[in-house]
């Protein structure tokens, strides 16, 4: 008797499927990565209005205070308002180690877990030990309406 069988495999090898995987795990992540460069106006503002009303409702203007902003956590961004009627959006993500910012307090965004504290006017580092600033967020202000963009 021979251990080897006569008949063909019908699947594909197991090269091929860790190949496979790789090569599709790679495509996500830079497909994630990538996003061409379109941040000028990334963290929008008082003034670039929405026509049409689009996007997701995150809050009333009254609701996030000057100089300081709230956290949407079901949205994973943050929303400040540096001066009045200037509003910005960041990610919610800490650079750090990817935990969820938790609050704003004395104008600084700041995140729970090992104490980093981020610009409520432009997501930069003030504190570490996050090094890189958090990521900019599109939104839009309609009249009293913030929106994601």
């Amino acid at each position: 008797m021979s251990s080897a069988s006569s008949h063909p495999s019908a699947g594909p090898d197991r090269r091929t499927v860790v190949a496979a995987v790789g090569a599709a795990g790679l495509a996500a992540a830079l497909t994630a990565c990538g996003s061409g460069d379109d941040s000028s106006d990334a963290g929008a503002t008082a003034t670039g209005a929405a026509s049409d009303g689009g996007g997701t409702a995150l809050a009333k203007a009254a609701d996030i205070p000057e100089g300081g902003g709230k956290v949407f956590k079901d949205h994973g961004v943050v929303v400040t308002q540096p001066t009045a009627g200037t509003y910005k959006a960041f990610s919610a993500e800490c650079t750090h180690q990817g935990c969820a910012v938790g609050g704003i307090a004395h104008g600084m965004i700041v995140c729970p877990c090992h104490g980093s504290e981020f610009s409520v006017a432009d997501g930069s580092v003030k504190k570490g030990p996050a090094t890189k600033g958090l990521a900019p967020a599109r939104i839009t202000v309609s009249g009293d309406d913030i929106r994601l963009a």
